[in-house]
């Protein structure tokens, strides 16, 4: 899917072309956004920001911004992807066209646990409604577009390796999957599917790469420390030793 096998995970509010440029020199793709796409869920990030100061992109008109920083990319040598959000699935769709026309992927968020996006059914609540996540994944992927999810494990009642034979199905390429503190968790998922399996959290050094490359990760990838040159280089020698071809 992307080579080196090494993702820069989105991080809100922060995560746009120039930091995409940035790590290209370590990583083979970057998740720029998120980005919240529908009333909803740009209302809800919106509270965020007001209320508990956190950073956001809030763009006027968000597929707009999402083509902008997508053609900021072209000449960059990273495969660029969109984390997006959305409490209803036709902004969603929408995104993908943006990103097929782009050479992007899209990246569905069934992941953000802040209380506001959950409250109008964006993040982490997708996990819980596979027929709407599923739904998502098979509208955007109609498109022709590269679409995957990004997971979360350790949510009650969710199967994690269940849903993603589900999305797999529906049409989705890859899985990007935060483990917690659950790391055999990848093993399940890379036992349960045929997808692209991105390993995330914790991802710093030899060791996490490592274990990630043990449970069988296709690829992994950097979230807060992405903007750490000595973290991402450390990092990629790392891949290079586990996860290489």
């Amino acid at each position: 899917m992307f080579e080196p096998p090494l993702a820069l995970a989105s991080l809100s509010g922060e995560a746009d072309a120039d930091w995409a440029r940035a790590g290209a020199d370590y990583a083979g793709a970057a998740f720029l956004g998120g980005i919240a796409l529908d009333a909803d869920s740009r209302a809800a990030a919106r509270e965020m920001v007001r209320d508990r100061d956190r950073t956001e992109y809030l763009p006027e008109d968000p597929l707009a911004f999402v083509d902008r920083e997508l053609a900021a990319l072209e000449d960059v040598p990273i495969r660029p992807g969109f984390n997006a959000r959305s409490a209803t699935p036709d902004p969603i769709v929408d995104a993908a066209r943006v990103c097929r026309d782009r050479g992007a992927v899209l990246e569905i968020n069934a992941h953000c646990r802040q209380e506001e996006l959950c409250a109008v059914g964006c993040g982490e609540t997708l996990l819980r409604d596979a027929d709407r996540l599923a739904e998502y994944v098979a509208r955007a992927a109609a498109t022709g577009a590269v679409v995957g999810v990004k997971l979360r494990a350790e949510v009650p009642g969710v199967d994690l390796p269940a849903l993603a034979r589900r999305l797999e199905e529906a049409g989705a390429s890859f899985v990007h999957v935060d483990a917690m503190d659950t790391e055999s968790v990848i093993a399940e998922i890379i036992e349960a599917t045929d997808q692209y399996v991105i390993a995330n959290n914790g991802v710093r050094d030899d060791g996490t790469v490592r274990e990630y490359a043990a449970y069988g990760a296709d690829a992994v990838s950097v979230g807060r420390p992405s903007t750490d040159p000595v973290v991402l280089e450390r990092v990629r020698e790392a891949v290079d030793r586990h996860l290489a071809d």
